[in-house]
């Protein structure tokens, strides 16, 4: 089991996952999107595709790109499809 704390607030918690570059990726329904909002802000991996962001928001702080994922990633990345990952502070347990 793994999951994800920031602020006390679990963001995502799952027994499945995947770690790929030493990041946990977390499955789109591990993730408590209610505490999500789309980010404008993208990146590009070599060999992963192009990344979207999300802003977190928890007890009225705000974490601009707190966490990425890949929408449409390559081939070699098609097992993170949709698959969170997150930026410290956000703690990763498991």
């Amino acid at each position: 089991m793994a999951k994800t704390v920031w602020n006390g607030v679990v963001l995502a918690e799952s027994e499945e996952y995947e770690i790929v570059e030493g990041n946990v990726y977390f499955p789109p329904n591990s993730v408590n999107r209610e505490y999500f909002s789309d980010s404008d802000y993208q990146t590009r991996c070599p060999w992963k595709g192009m990344a979207n962001y999300l802003n977190a928001e928890v007890e009225g702080e705000n974490f601009k790109n707190a966490a990425w994922y890949y929408p449409d990633p390559s081939s070699k990345a098609s097992h993170i499809k949709d698959h969170l990952a997150f930026y410290a502070p956000v703690k990763v347990e498991g």
